[in-house]
């Protein structure tokens, strides 16, 4: 549910009182059990291309006798199978099995001249000898705390996908794509037809981050330093990497459907489109990093390094080494060491602290402000895409749901069955490198995919859920403390003044920052920040989905999405000034109070502070977190700024 961790989006209400115990903690959720483990790892040569691989494969010599009489009986012996199972049913015809597709996405062109020292040689001695500030004793590397931890089948994407993975320089990752995907199920006979359409960016938070286009949030500028300024300083917030699904889902929830079918195997059958069903067998963990995850924030590591590393003089002219924070869940301490060791090397110790918070009730903890926030936990106020989406769904799967009954005998599909289908996609993608259920969908029906999940978001983690805004004050109180170099005056939020108040492990005086957090906690803090230009679209309706929405999920929050609040110098503009870099898209500040609208996206450091200021002054946690307010469900009560009724 919104303002829990990485949610999937629907138990009902009941079920998902049954996933937390009396302490809120989340319990496993029940994986569906096996059949005979044959298709685990499939043989080395199922499902290959010969135009695939750089290799010949030698067979075998049968006599073609042999061969012929083999495959008589065998096909004999499969249909009297298959009609002793399901009669007549077996033997109709099925629509065209959708096939694969790799669409490949333009890169802006970048221009740059050489400088005056181009080819001179520059040394930066990091980490120093002797840092004054390292103490090894309050940065343990375990706090426990670490949540459900399963793993699920090792990926064999080498043996069980239809064609070998290439990295052809269009996308960093391993990750096979159908090779076609019909527009719509009109042209699904259509299988030459060229489109844009990229099916990983289009599994709204389950999406493979990606850098946001020039221009695309509305400045004309790139995350490049703009002339006559330099970087001083930068504030780096990311998202854990790709992980398997979580233990609790308020709509779906891939292993719901690994179970239904495992109930009674024996009473159903799959043909056509579905007929790898029959085989197939749930293989994926719970809650933790997939290897693609890991892989996420390692990249992510090593690229702020390369585009912030000559930060870290600032770090030895001082004689001290960064802190970095990150919390206690599996996946977010292991996201927080790929990343470090992306970024300074391994072994990295010595070079750096990392600060784990707790994540669990009773720990404030601004990287998991929904702990000490209880109305964050009551599904009817945190979780009101619940409404959206399930109504939704009704209507973009309408047609696949019928499509795909054809192909399933015996076992009815129903809408959240065939929605866990499109999730089932995004999630073998992400963790085994390909999946079969990529291919079952239209474009259309994956566009309606990405949006039921802006949906899920925009009413329980950003401006259109009542808890959103509460949530990421905290984190503008540290914000702001790190910018204007004074510890936080009131901690009356998630801020943990144990943490915070020590220099140590909450230094003011730094030049990088990095913080790994959920992505419903970025959504939180977006909103209150007061970025509006992602809310001039919404509220957004169930009904259709919006033209050139502001609001998506894929490009503010997917696995390993990363804000970047640069500070900067310019010899062109008086005073410090920041701006707020999106996965690599330049947000507008316009409407933060006092923030001008500017070529660049750049915003006068005081001026961005004192609005801040004002929001956290403004923002009522007691109320917010406490108060006894209610809310009704759909679009009879709507909110743009994350915000609940005003104070009664």
């Amino acid at each position: 549910m919104p303002g829990r961790p990485d949610v999937e989006t629907a138990l009902n209400a009941e079920e998902a009182s049954n996933i937390y115990d009396s302490h809120g903690a989340e319990t496993e959720a029940l994986l569906p059990t096996s059949r005979p483990e044959a298709d685990a790892i499939a043989s080395p040569t199922k499902g290959k291309s010969d135009i695939s691989f750089t290799h010949s494969c030698r067979q075998q010599k049968f006599s073609s006798i042999s061969v012929a009489t083999a495959f008589v009986l065998g096909t004999v012996a499969c249909l009297l199978a298959q009609y002793a199972i399901c009669g007549t049913n077996c033997f109709k015809r099925y629509d065209q099995q959708l096939v694969a597709v790799h669409t490949q996405s333009k890169q802006d062109d970048v221009s740059v001249l050489a400088s005056p020292w181009a080819g001179s040689t520059v040394v930066h001695k990091f980490p120093p000898t002797e840092p004054t500030n390292a103490f090894p004793s309050l940065f343990p590397s375990n706090v426990g705390y670490a949540g459900a931890t399963p793993t699920g089948a090792e990926a064999a994407v080498v043996a069980t996908a239809p064609a070998y993975p290439l990295q052809t320089g269009q996308c960093n990752h391993p990750l096979l794509r159908p090779a076609l995907i019909p527009a719509d199920n009109s042209s699904l006979k259509d299988k030459k037809k060229d489109s844009k359409f990229n099916l990983f960016r289009s599994w709204g938070n389950l999406s493979p981050w990606f850098s946001v286009a020039k221009g695309h949030f509305g400045v004309d500028s790139t995350a490049a330093t703009p002339e006559t300024c330099r970087v001083t300083g930068l504030h780096f917030l990311h998202r854990h990497g790709a992980r398997y699904p979580t233990a609790w889902a308020s709509y779906g929830g891939p292993a719901k459907f690994g179970t239904k079918l495992n109930v009674a195997p024996e009473t159903w059958n799959a043909s056509g489109d579905l007929e790898f069903l029959n085989d197939w067998t749930y293989k994926l963990g719970e809650e933790v990093l997939t290897p693609f995850g890991r892989q996420q924030l390692y990249d992510l590591g090593i690229t702020a390094r390369i585009k912030y590393g000559f930060l870290l003089e600032n770090f030895t002219e001082n004689n001290i080494i960064p802190v970095f924070r990150t919390e206690s869940q599996d996946r977010m301490l292991a996201s927080a060491m790929n990343f470090a060791i992306g970024f300074f090397g391994y072994p990295f110790e010595g070079q750096y602290q990392q600060s784990i918070t707790i994540e669990e009730q009773g720990f404030n903890n601004t990287l998991a402000p929904y702990m000490t926030c209880p109305n964050a936990r009551i599904p009817s106020k945190s979780d009101r895409g619940m409404w959206y989406i399930s109504r939704w769904a009704e209507k973009y799967l309408h047609h696949a749901r019928k499509r795909l009954q054809k192909h399933l005998h015996g076992l009815e599909l129903s809408i959240q069955d065939v929605y866990i289908m499109q999730q089932m996609c995004a999630y073998e993608t992400v963790a085994l490198g390909y999946s079969k259920f990529c291919e079952l969908f239209t474009e259309k029906e994956w566009d309606g995919f990405d949006y039921a999940l802006d949906l899920q978001f925009w009413y329980g983690s950003a401006f259109g859920s009542p808890v959103s805004r509460v949530q990421g004050i905290g984190y503008i109180q540290e914000m702001i403390a790190r910018l204007t170099h004074t510890p936080i005056e009131t901690h009356n939020s998630s801020t943990n003044s144990t943490l915070n108040d020590n220099k140590v492990t909450f230094p003011l005086d730094h030049s990088l920052y990095v913080d790994a957090t959920h992505e419903v906690v970025v959504l939180n803090i977006i909103t209150a920040l007061n970025l509006t230009s992602f809310a001039k679209s919404g509220p957004l309706p169930y009904t259709h989905i919006p033209h050139n929405r502001s609001f998506r999920s894929a490009e503010l929050a997917p696995f390993a999405t990363n804000i970047q609040f640069q500070l900067l110098e310019c010899t062109s503009t008086p005073g410090p000034q920041i701006r707020v870099i999106i996965n690599d898209g330049v947000a507008p500040l316009t409407g933060i109070e006092g923030c001008p609208e500017e070529k660049d996206g750049m915003c006068p450091l005081a001026a961005f502070v004192a609005a801040q200021k004002k929001t956290i002054a403004e923002t009522d946690w007691d109320w917010d977190c406490h108060g006894e307010w209610d809310v009704p469900p759909g679009p009879e009560w709507e909110t743009l700024n994350g915000s609940p009724p005003a104070r009664r």
